[in-house]
């Protein structure tokens, strides 16, 4: 068994795609309309789905927002360098909800942002401590 994709309900399908391909680069891998069902999906990743995880996109003809509720958690995406990831993040309009640093309770540097339907995503600094800012670096030490 593996893991092949998560779904997402998003209200406006085009500015989603725009985000996870553009803003995240992923690409988009396939999209479908299901007339009968009055539904497109979209899916988008960054590798081919008979290799990788991917996201899968639906959007439901007419419904242009969704409450999230309280048992989403977030996606995770893994960064070389989370610091220039945000800027270029908020530079193509995207919105960083949680600045770059350490978690609570730990030495993990983390950031948080949301895509447009509002899903929050969490980036997770892959590389050691030392492609952190100096001034960062001091923080996380303490």
């Amino acid at each position: 068994m593996r893991m092949l994709h998560t779904m997402l309900r998003v209200g406006n399908l085009e500015e989603s795609i725009q985000f996870y391909c553009e803003v995240l680069g992923m690409t988009l891998l396939r999209r479908k309309d299901y007339p009968g069902g009055k539904f497109t999906l979209a899916f988008v990743g960054y590798g081919e789905e008979s290799e990788n995880t991917v996201i899968e996109l639906t959007y439901n003809w007419g419904i242009d927002s969704y409450d999230i509720g309280s048992g989403y958690g977030h996606i995770a995406l893994g960064v070389d360098d989370i610091y220039a990831t945000c800027q270029e993040i908020k530079a193509q309009g995207g919105k960083v909800v949680r600045e770059p640093g350490p978690m609570k309770h730990g030495t993990t540097v983390i950031a948080f942002i949301e895509d447009p339907t509002g899903y929050k995503i969490e980036l997770i600094q892959l590389k050691k401590a030392e492609s952190m800012p100096e001034k960062e670096t001091a923080v996380a030490a303490n």
